[in-house]
């Protein structure tokens, strides 16, 4: 496992690359600082920056062995792991475009994506990967070879052998490659994981790239620390992938998950990470496991661990006023650490500098929760169409309930009907095969977001919510549905909420059980673990109603919920109702369940 050790200052780390590959090129000329940690059985094995460079250049060999053109397209449909840094790698170092595939993603996505980018290539992690591509391959007219990264089958290409097929190809021919881009030109491809509607295939530069990496590394203090990134974010979306590039531009590690869902909290800790970039739903499930924990230890237990997080809370308010805390809020704070705030910390490793939080919205009271607990959880703004990057909340000055303010090069504009529009480096370069889409998002070089948002006096941006998701009520008031969901999936009972009420006299809320905290439910009130049963049980929804009821005190009354009713099942990614960053898909969600929500007011379809 690597180490934080004592660095050059960041200016003197920083590759200087204008183009992905040259940054691959450029970052593999550090001598044996570790780029890759490796999950095994038990521990990890490294891959240096050196070994990088060595596998970047075999698999561009190998891809222009196989006839690869720089400017061609090249997917990877991969889970996060090291072979897709290693394939994105190769691929960059041979002049192509990156197009990553969600690995959750059915046949019928593959092929939007596959067809629609005219990838030429494709790798794919497994067998049952090639299959489903395969599956439609006829139908992508461009699609020429399949490459497996595990496992062998009859007419697809190894990785092992794509590389070895390479050793013929001068090695100068990659750098040739990498010279040859422009950074104006494409880099990826990233199709939206989009909530409403086909995926959008946005176009991102060497250029817009690299400006979001450098505005991001900027803001992270890596003059004090080697970064170490626990990487389980699907390198499918672009928040992963700028993050990825931020700690291999400047000499840090990645460290993969081992690809198991139900062991990313205890992995957190055992990779020890210097920061933390993670989906609201993490911290969500952070903050019910820290409560249930408390919980079962009792009444004075939890009594105790409230006191010590209003000790947490006035501590780092006199930290941020004056520095650090008073003497006497110091003491009691040692004695807050004792009863409960040191194990959360614990839950991020001894290392962590600050975690952050994106791709969503994420309730301002959890926020708070691991402020007090000395966690800062930074919470920035971005699109796929902006790399991710437009708005990051300062560690010193964060005010939580906002986005913070725009990031250096980054330009904010609030328009007449509340739309969010952005300006900067970073932005794209337009949706591909897709002028009007293009046309109908930038306005005189502003990015339309279709967040509708406020700015305050001192630049502090405030999301409302997406325009195409504010629900009106009938008696004509506009209310954010996300807010309310957030406050209601702060029950540990609860995995989502999806509120509704568009032209109705009030809102009522789907909610959907949490499948790790429903055997405890159940046996907390003694009733079977099943969600058919579960959700129309008497005493479940007595549990429930008092945790919507206390949701609903924060909120105006044409905001709270008035009923709700539980789903016997789950929300899933397989069933297109989340994206792979688990949003709602809203319209989805409300076309399916349509007769659901009828139920809740009264109605039969």
């Amino acid at each position: 496992m690597a180490t934080a050790t004592a660095l050059p200052p960041v200016a003197e780390r920083i590759t200087q690359a204008t183009t992905l590959g040259g940054l691959y090129l450029a970052a593999s000329e550090r001598a044996g600082d570790v780029a890759l940690s490796i999950p095994l059985a038990e521990g990890y094995s490294s891959l240096t920056y050196e070994q990088l460079g060595e596998h970047a250049r075999a698999i561009a060999r190998g891809l222009i062995a196989h006839g690869l053109q720089a400017g061609d397209a090249v997917a990877i449909l991969c889970s996060t792991r090291a072979e897709w840094t290693l394939c994105e790698a190769g691929a960059l170092c041979a002049g192509a475009v990156v197009v990553p595939v969600y690995h959750t993603s059915s046949a019928e996505e593959c092929h939007h994506v596959l067809s629609d980018s005219e990838a030429r290539l494709v790798f794919c992690e497994s067998a049952a990967d090639a299959e489903k591509v395969q599956s439609i391959a006829g139908s992508c007219p461009h699609l020429e070879e399949i490459v497996t990264i595990d496992g062998l089958k009859e007419g697809l290409v190894p990785l092992s052998q794509l590389r070895s097929d390479g050793e013929d190809v001068d090695v100068e021919e990659v750098h040739r490659r990498v010279d040859g881009v422009d950074a104006e030109e494409v880099a990826t491809i990233v199709y939206t994981s989009g909530t409403t509607g086909p995926a959008k295939g946005c176009l991102l530069t060497h250029s817009n790239l690299l400006s979001a990496t450098a505005m991001i590394r900027d803001e992270l203090d890596l003059d004090e620390v080697q970064p170490i990134i626990y990487m389980f974010l699907p390198l499918a979306h672009v928040l992963a992938r700028v993050a990825q590039m931020v700690v291999l531009d400047v000499g840090g590690t990645l460290v993969y998950w081992r690809g198991d869902s139900t062991r990313i909290i205890e992995e957190i800790a055992e990779s020890q990470p210097t920061h933390f970039v993670a989906v609201p739903r993490v911290y969500e499930k952070l903050h019910a496991g820290v409560r249930e924990a408390v919980e079962s230890r009792g009444p004075i237990a939890r009594v105790l661990f409230d006191w010590a997080l209003g000790v947490g809370r006035r501590a780092r308010a006199e930290e941020r006023a004056q520095g650090r805390p008073g003497r006497l809020t110091a003491e009691r704070l040692r004695l807050a650490d004792r009863l409960g705030l040191r194990r959360v910390r614990e839950l991020f490793g001894p290392r962590l500098h600050f975690a952050l939080v994106g791709a969503a919205p994420v309730d301002p009271q959890l926020l708070e929760f691991f402020d007090a607990c000395g966690v800062t959880v930074r919470e920035g703004y971005g699109l796929t169409e902006t790399c991710a990057a437009a708005t990051l909340n300062p560690t010193r000055t964060p005010h939580f309930g906002t986005v913070g303010p725009a990031l250096p090069g980054t330009e904010i504009r609030i328009a007449d009907d509340g739309e969010i529009q952005l300006r900067g480096p970073q932005v794209f370069a337009g949706y591909h095969h897709n002028d009007a889409a293009t046309a109908a998002t930038m306005a005189d070089g502003w990015l339309r977001t279709g967040d509708v948002g406020s700015l305050s006096a001192d630049g502090y941006l405030t999301l409302r919510g997406r325009e195409k998701e504010l629900i009106i009520t009938s008696s004509g008031k506009n209310v954010t549905p996300v807010n309310i969901e957030n406050a209601l999936r702060e029950s540990r009972w609860v995995a989502e909420a999806v509120v509704y009420g568009d032209g109705r006299p009030y809102l009522v809320c789907m909610l959907v059980l949490d499948a790790d905290q429903t055997p405890k439910l159940a046996a907390h009130l003694g009733v079977h673990a099943d969600l058919g049963s579960m959700a129309v049980d008497a005493q479940v929804r007595a549990a429930l109603q008092a945790d919507v009821d206390a949701a609903n005190t924060r909120f105006a009354r044409i905001e709270q919920v008035k009923r709700f009713g539980v789903l016997d099942h789950d929300l899933t990614q397989a069933a297109g109702e989340l994206t792979p960053t688990l949003k709602v898909k809203r319209s989805v969600v409300y076309k399916r369940y349509a007769e659901f929500f009828a139920g809740l007011y009264g109605e039969r379809h």
